[in-house]
């Protein structure tokens, strides 16, 4: 039975997903007039396929006397992209090829690519050849930094620039609500906060869920620096403090969206007054949303000591149709002209040409005074931001997909009770009794799925919903609970003399 569910479920996964990868969402360059083709999936937005395209034509043009045509497959997020990937590569098995008809994987996060490379989807890079003087000790593109890896020992993928995710907010609606500008992951727990907060579903995207885990992790770094306790207790002690700030968060929530670029926007309107947010859409909405006086309605900042400086990376797929050319798109995206793009002011030398990306090149030698004069970051410094978080892949690395889908049971399959419960607490005053119900987080200790819960994370579908079921009856029926507690005690305050 188990096996026909997981056929049936295989099945309509390719039927979702192939259209996805046959559907084509834009181009760069005219198809009818090009010599060379490229296919490239992605999930970045219009104005990177837009710019990066148009610059790489000029770059492969100049370089080989060709004409390219680039086709981009936009089929969504990280996660649609995976679910093409699976489809794509599994129809392939099946058919007896070794590619599914694209060639560049460009965009999204590391534990994507390196997901996708252990299965053996992505082939060795060969800039690394070409250009070795580019990596390593002595080259501008480190092998790690911040504790984030930025290509792998195999060299199948390398970052082409960096993502940072932080918290966006609108200084005039918290003026207006007279709240506090927050600094960190902690300031969007407050309940005064409540019913103003923008969140993403992170199983739709892996930023968004790799957020959640520097958001836990923080919390874990912060017990092991207090004294008093052993490396176990404040682990486990710094797990649960983690879980239970994404609860107060998702409590002060309005919505969480599957579009991770909404939030800025949102905020930007004065629909919610913060959210978590990734720098790309932060940065772009500060410079969009303006007020009459020229003020920005989006602030973007690096919360202090909760986000890391992550790659945003590109591979070749196996079974490329066209190698020789997508190996060149990747060089290309790692040269000095390449990078410049990222952060140059439109019209620039080696800037886009119409729209700023708003993006953190990779290699340390895109800093100059010169590149920084003409960007759109002049402030920019981010290898020697004192700010920066030390990621410990080993504290939270194995939880990845375990804390994506607890975000998934615990907040937002549940959040109409939660919101509920969590609006009883606050006008009863935290009871901490009820409070403490609220946050009853003992059903996931750190010493299990702190490496990955085994039933979430196994590969039988039906074993992961019966968990994941399991879990949210559990949570709902504690916020039910909360906020009965909350309720009567807030009865009780009321009917004393």
């Amino acid at each position: 039975m188990k096996a026909r569910a997981s056929i049936i479920i295989g099945l309509l996964a390719l039927i979702v997903a192939l259209p996805l990868v046959m559907r084509r969402q834009s181009s760069t360059g005219s198809a009818g007039g090009a010599d060379d083709c490229l296919v490239i999936l992605s999930p970045h937005n219009e104005t990177i396929r837009q710019e990066v395209g148009e610059a790489f034509a000029g770059y492969w043009k100049q370089r080989s006397g060709r004409r390219v045509y680039l086709d981009w497959r936009t089929p969504g997020g990280t996660s649609e992209i995976r679910m093409v990937l699976e489809a794509g590569f599994k129809a392939a098995r099946e058919t007896g090829r070794e590619g599914i008809g694209m060639d560049v994987l460009f965009g999204g996060g590391e534990p994507d690519f390196s997901g996708q490379a252990k299965q053996g989807r992505l082939v060795p890079l060969q800039v690394f050849k070409s250009h070795p003087e580019w990596f390593g000790p002595t080259g501008p593109i480190m092998e790690t930094f911040s504790g984030e890896r930025f290509y792998p020992p195999d060299h199948v993928w390398v970052g082409t620039c960096l993502s940072q995710f932080g918290i966006c907010y609108n200084p005039e609606v918290l003026k207006r609500l007279h709240l506090p500008c927050p600094t960190r992951w902690d300031d969007l727990g407050d309940p005064r906060y409540v019913g103003t907060i923008a969140l993403a579903d992170p199983t739709k995207s892996g930023s968004v869920a790799r957020s959640f885990e520097l958001l836990i992790q923080d919390q874990m770094q912060r017990a092991l620096a207090k004294p008093g306790q052993g490396r176990d207790a404040a682990l486990a002690a710094g797990w649960d403090s983690g879980l239970r700030l994404i609860q107060r968060m998702a409590a002060n929530a309005r919505y969480f969206t599957d579009s991770s670029s909404k939030i800025p926007q949102d905020v930007g309107q004065g629909n919610a007054a913060a959210g978590m947010c990734i720098d790309l859409y932060g940065r772009s909405y500060a410079a969009e949303l303006r007020t009459r006086e020229g003020t920005p309605r989006v602030v973007w900042l690096a919360p202090q000591g909760g986000t890391t400086l992550s790659a945003d990376p590109i591979g070749v797929l196996k079974g490329a149709p066209h190698p020789e050319l997508a190996q060149a798109f990747v060089e290309f995206c790692l040269s000095a002209q390449g990078q410049t793009l990222w952060f140059g002011k439109p019209g620039t030398p080696g800037g886009p040409r119409d729209r700023a990306l708003h993006r953190t090149p990779i290699r340390t030698d895109t800093y100059t005074a010169a590149k920084l004069a003409n960007s759109t970051l002049p402030g920019l410094a981010p290898f020697t931001d004192s700010g920066n978080f030390t990621y410990q892949r080993e504290l939270t690395g194995a939880a990845f997909n375990t804390l994506r889908q607890l975000v998934k049971i615990i907040c937002i399959d549940s959040h109409e009770e939660m919101k509920s419960a969590w609006r009883a607490l606050i006008a009863a005053g935290m009871p901490a009794d009820a409070l403490a119900v609220f946050g009853e987080v003992s059903i996931l200790p750190y010493a299990t799925c702190g490496k990955g819960d085994a039933d979430l994370d196994s590969s039988d579908p039906l074993r992961a919903e019966a968990r994941a079921a399991a879990l949210g009856t559990w949570f709902r029926a504690n916020y039910r609970k909360a906020e009965a507690m909350a309720t009567e005690a807030a009865v009780h305050d009321r009917r004393r003399p």
